[in-house]
């Protein structure tokens, strides 16, 4: 045997570690290659020293023996796609119970909407949470033990720009309308039956991992919503206008100001305001009326055809949301909206009179991002969060307002939230939009209120919360604590914006579990003060970790019980491509340490060197045992894809467009049988071994689990 390459990937992928058919179907030849594979990954840990070949054969043997008999035991057959039930239905309280008997309350499984699958009856080029295919997935994942989906934000996006982070704040995607709604729904007889016949997406693979198409699915529902207006234009006046109606007297705060972008952005062939000949300025700052009446009233007038056209489709949007979210209750699911940090153009027009015209926010350079990123968004102004009335009275004033009516719509229409990058309402970090690289501004940047008195950011001084002496100018300015102390007057008005939101938590029946802040590598102190006085964690990604570094901080054994643990994010590669891209070293070092923290047997610590699939579960084992009580997990980790869904910081078509197949169900089997989906009674059967088995009930329900597994072998005392 001959060293070949130091990862994985060297490995053909037809040399699986797992049959193809059933264990009776397994031909010696398969078996051969398979224990070929696995002797390989022994030899490969040993630095492919000479003479134990035969020691490290054997071993594979009965590993690859082990294996095969586990599969024969949990049925699956023919590749491990045809089973009588789906794995965790066997029994449908048990993984719940195991998850409750670690102390993880919430366990959130994570997918954006474009991601969800659609039948080829119902697809037109992107998922949508409203689809009979998305009703499966939710019963899919209930049955898993998950206790809510955590979805993407949904506001609505270019057609050019699939990004749901650079979408609207209050408007909805109207790509996510289910196309029932034009065929026996609200909007039923309005479109014909050969505009929904062209609306389907026929090029699609209905069994592997797909890729979402914006362009064609913009194009699609846009030219459904026109033909189903123009037919209401000469209808009677029925449900739909009266539901329409009222649907733009609850939401005229901030519906009218989006619609009218829109309608603007559509005469000027939909271009940016920032290219408009007029009206760019109409909610400009400083405006002692920010939007003036006749004016104003003079566009409404001029645009309301297109204004009632984008009004249908928002009450569209945001009662397929509805509809969602009760159908999600009724599988006893919580829905988790994700509140992104930035600005989309339409927001940065409507609202411009509480921005800053000459900052924006961006990310510091940091262990994730060396280079920060210039987002670009927009920076709210600080001056307008309050204002004092004649009579000495402090009062909120716009920016709060805004803040406010933003925090009430999210925690009305969701369950609970995810806050995008918090630092945006603490302690953003802006630069100066007059540089011309993007790219150094953000780097000679500053965090908006700790900024009191540096020579390249005077306009930010005004701001400043942080005292000169509270500055440790040794540190660069992105550093976590370049702010050195804060007392509890300052901690207040860091927090004005985080008070806010769980105050409407907590007036509509939540608490701060409702709330979970996307926290990763950076936590400037200010930021840190905030969160620990609300009692909010920070999330933890586990294939980040250093192991050589006991304080790092995405470990997940410095857990603390309000933290979120996940296996990685939409913006993290796979766990599988992490897994597999490893080098011996790496999995050598992860096993010694998931041996040690999980209490491993012997068999396992040496499965986890050269079974990727064996490794990835350990690593979920670990984040279960944490002392975290939230869990999450990206849709991609568990069924086991190796494709990303989006790459920080780059351009790219296949950012954000990543989807699930229609037949999803059989995708998570076949990975199953092949040792490369998440399988999670073997995840928390090795967690609770890790808690100890002692007490009688946890031993059961370790048995229990490993009953449902076909690689439960691993987790006896001795080698199979």
């Amino acid at each position: 045997m001959t060293q070949t390459s130091d990862t994985l990937n060297a490995v053909p992928e037809s040399s699986s570690l797992s049959p193809t058919g059933s264990p009776a179907e397994l031909s010696p030849q398969e078996r051969r290659e398979m224990v070929a594979v696995a002797a390989y990954y022994l030899a490969e840990q040993r630095g492919f020293a000479p003479g134990k070949d035969v020691e490290d054969w054997l071993r594979a043997e009965q590993y690859i023996d082990a294996m095969v008999r586990g599969l024969a035991r949990t049925g699956i057959s023919r590749g491990g796609h045809e089973r009588a039930e789906p794995i965790a239905s066997d029994r449908p309280g048990l993984l719940r119970e195991a998850l409750q008997a670690l102390g993880v309350k919430r366990f959130l499984f994570a997918i954006h909407d474009a991601s969800f699958p659609a039948d080829p009856d119902e697809d037109i080029g992107r998922g949508a949470p409203g689809t009979a295919a998305a009703a499966r997935l939710l019963a899919f994942v209930a049955r898993f033990g998950f206790t809510g989906i955590q979805l993407g934000p949904k506001g609505q996006t270019a057609k050019d720009n699939p990004s749901p982070y650079d979408g609207t704040i209050f408007s909805r995607s109207v790509l996510s309308i289910p196309l029932a709604t034009f065929r026996t729904g609200l909007l039923s007889d309005t479109v014909s039956t050969q505009s929904l016949s062209r609306a389907l997406d026929t090029t699609g693979d209905t069994t592997s991992p797909a890729r979402a198409d914006q362009v064609r699915a913009h194009a699609t529902m846009h030219r459904l919503l026109g033909e189903s207006f123009t037919t209401l234009e000469s209808a009677p006046r029925g449900e739909v206008q009266d539901k329409l109606s009222a649907f733009q007297t609850e939401n005229a705060q901030w519906v009218e100001r989006d619609a009218l972008y829109h309608a603007i952005a559509g005469s000027h062939g939909g271009v940016s305001f920032r290219s408009w000949p007029s009206d760019r300025d109409l909610f400009a700052y400083g405006a002692e009326d920010p939007a003036p009446s006749e004016r104003l009233n003079t566009l409404m007038e001029q645009h309301r055809g297109a204004m009632d056209r984008y009004l249908l489709g928002q009450m569209l949007a945001h009662d397929a949301h509805t509809r969602f979210r009760e159908s999600a209750a009724r599988h006893s699911l919580n829905i988790y909206a994700d509140m992104q940090a930035g600005f989309s153009e339409v927001d940065t027009w409507a609202w411009r009179s509480i921005l800053l015209d000459e900052y924006a926010m961006g990310a510091p350079p940091s262990r994730t991002t060396p280079q920060g990123q210039p987002w670009g968004y927009a920076v709210l102004d600080p001056k307008q969060l309050f204002q004092t009335q004649e009579s000495g009275r402090v009062s909120p004033g716009p920016t709060l307002r805004f803040l406010a009516l933003r925090f009430e719509k999210i925690l009305h229409e969701y369950d609970g939230v995810r806050v995008d990058h918090p630092h945006a309402l603490v302690c953003p970090w802006v630069y100066r939009t007059d540089i011309a690289d993007p790219g150094e501004a953000v780097r000679r940047g500053a965090r908006l209120y700790e900024s009191p008195d540096l020579p390249d950011h005077p306009a930010l001084a005004k701001y400043a919360i942080a005292r000169p002496s509270q500055i440790d100018r040794r540190l660069p300015r992105h550093a976590d604590n370049w702010v050195t102390w804060l007392d509890p007057e300052q901690v207040d008005r860091y927090a004005v914006a985080m008070d806010l939101l769980v105050e409407t938590a907590r007036r509509q029946g939540r608490g701060v579990e409702a709330i979970a802040c996307e926290v990763l590598s950076t936590m400037p102190r200010p930021l840190g003060l905030v969160l620990e006085r609300s009692g909010i964690g920070r999330f933890r990604i586990v294939q980040k970790a250093q192991l050589d570094d006991r304080g790092d901080v995405y470990r997940a054994d410095n857990a603390r019980p309000a933290d979120w643990v996940m296996l990685g994010t939409h913006d993290t590669p796979s766990i599988w491509s992490v897994v597999q891209e490893m080098t011996s070293k790496q999995r050598a070092e992860w096993a010694e340490h998931l041996g040690r923290a999980l209490r491993l047997p012997e068999t396992a610590r040496t499965a986890i060197l050269f079974d990727p699939g064996l490794l990835a579960n350990a690593m979920l084992a670990e984040v279960f045992a944490s002392r975290a009580e939230n869990v999450m997990m990206f849709f991609a980790d568990l069924f086991g894809l190796n494709e990303r869904y989006n790459m920080p910081g780059t351009v790219s078509p296949d950012n954000w467009t990543l989807r699930l197949p229609s037949s999803f169900e059989q995708l998570y089997e076949t990975r199953l049988a092949r040792g490369t989906a998440i399988d999670l009674p073997l995840a928390l059967a090795m967690a609770l071994g890790a808690r100890g088995a002692g007490e009688t009930q946890t031993a059961q329900m370790i048995r229990a689990l490993r009953e449902l597994t076909p690689r439960s072998f691993v987790l006896d005392s001795s080698t199979p």
